[in-house]
């Protein structure tokens, strides 16, 4: 089954794959909920979905989650136009079976798909360096099966409690010298916190702390 809010993409994928003899799409969607309803009357073995819907639409990482609890049979693929690591390990955290970047081709994506389907995770060779630092993402991996998907994932999983206090402040509005003022701590401290929090969530500025806690909720 495919998944995304733009329909010309979709219909692109599905042409894409009608070439290949061992890839049936069975459905295609532009909403989550249409996706769910679906799966509850047929399932696939596969679910190639984009991880940003529309702006109303379930979170890329709640959808997951609820496939995940509701279909474990069906191995979700996540097609996207941006990922970092944090995005990586979170979705795989998540439930997610593999990530392909909307830059590659559709011969890459009927390899993705082959691959999903046989059990194994897929990821684009480009973004395993990236990731040899994020010991989440193997721990993700490998703890796939027993992952407990009822509880909320939250982008502090990996952070220490003053790290979180430092990026919470942050997302409130307040500078470095100002959060370094409130716990009592130099603007030097503070800021390297900050930058030892985007290291290990694998976001690179404030922009893209920002977009993650749109997409996944907030620190806490």
């Amino acid at each position: 089954m495919l998944l995304d809010d733009h329909e010309m993409v979709r219909q692109g994928i599905e042409l894409g794959l009608s070439g290949a003899s061992d890839i049936k799409v069975i459905g295609s969607f532009a909403t989550g909920r249409q996706l769910l309803d679906a799966l509850a009357r047929q399932s696939a073995d596969v679910v190639v979905m984009d991880f940003i819907l529309a702006p109303a639409e379930i979170d890329g990482l709640s959808l997951l989650q609820a496939l995940n609890r509701r279909f474990s049979q069906c191995r979700p693929l996540i097609v996207c136009s941006h990922y970092t690591p944090a995005t990586v390990s979170l979705s795989l955290k998540a439930g997610c079976w593999g990530i392909l970047g909307k830059t590659q081709n559709l011969t890459e994506l009927i390899s993705a798909i082959r691959t999903v389907a046989q059990g194994r995770i897929y990821l684009q060779p480009c973004m395993v360096p990236a990731l040899q630092g994020t010991q989440s993402v193997w721990e993700a991996i490998s703890q796939k099966n027993t992952t407990d998907f009822a509880s909320p994932l939250r982008l502090n999983a990996c952070l220490s409690p003053k790290e979180q206090e430092v990026l919470r402040c942050f997302l409130d509005g307040m500078s470095v010298n100002s959060i370094a003022a409130k716990f009592s701590r130099s603007a030097s401290t503070i800021s390297t916190q900050k930058q030892s929090a985007y290291r290990k969530l694998g976001i690179r500025n404030d922009s893209e702390l920002f977009k993650f806690t749109q997409q996944f909720g907030a620190l806490g």
